[in-house]
């Protein structure tokens, strides 16, 4: 079996990273440089020595265990690349929505955005090198999460510490798929 997990966020926040740190194949990446022309429409503060974006989509695949399989697809990060976000959730089980405490506003968007669709998410918290530690009821505070949405901390780069944020997410989005499906027969 096969599943479809998003992994999404604000710009810089890890999402090639953690896909490319989890997946069991060469992941497919559509990065391309910063460039002059998006220097007004980029925000880089606190991600200045980053010096490329996803301009489509990231896709990897890890193998969990034996028979099941999940299909990563990270989405851009960039606001003006969210015309793909629809296309990109379209089947999706749920999302990983990586979190940058340095730029914890950047992923407000993604948040609303899988709460209306109903889309099950994770919030991971990735954890960057010298950023300032939080707690993660302050962080579910912060971004005004439903009660029981999990917040994770992670390291985006670490391959077990990324297994860890989709094991949750696969099984948070277990539960509440089979609450809604009990809800819709009661």
């Amino acid at each position: 079996m096969a599943l479809k997990i998003l992994v999404a966020g604000g710009f810089g926040a890890g999402k090639t990273t953690l896909v490319g740190a989890v997946s069991d194949i060469r992941p497919l990446r559509t990065e391309e440089p910063l460039s002059e022309a998006g220097r007004g429409v980029d925000d880089t503060e606190g991600v200045a020595r980053k010096t490329a974006s996803t301009v489509a989509m990231d896709f990897g695949r890890i193998t969990l265990h034996a028979g099941l399989s999940l299909y990563l697809f990270g989405t851009p990060g960039q606001d003006r690349f969210w015309f793909l976000w629809d296309e990109l959730s379209e089947g999706a089980l749920a999302v990983v929505v990586l979190a940058d405490t340095r730029r914890l506003e950047d992923c407000f968007a993604a948040v609303d955005y899988f709460e209306r669709r109903r889309i099950p998410f994770v919030v991971a918290v990735n954890r960057f090198p010298g950023a300032r530690s939080h707690a993660v009821h302050d962080v579910s505070r912060a971004l005004d999460l439903d009660l029981g949405t999990p917040v994770v901390l992670c390291d985006a780069r670490d391959r077990d510490s990324g297994k860890d944020v989709l094991i949750r997410t696969v099984e948070y989005a277990g539960r509440v798929h089979t609450a809604r499906l009990l809800d819709s027969v009661s």
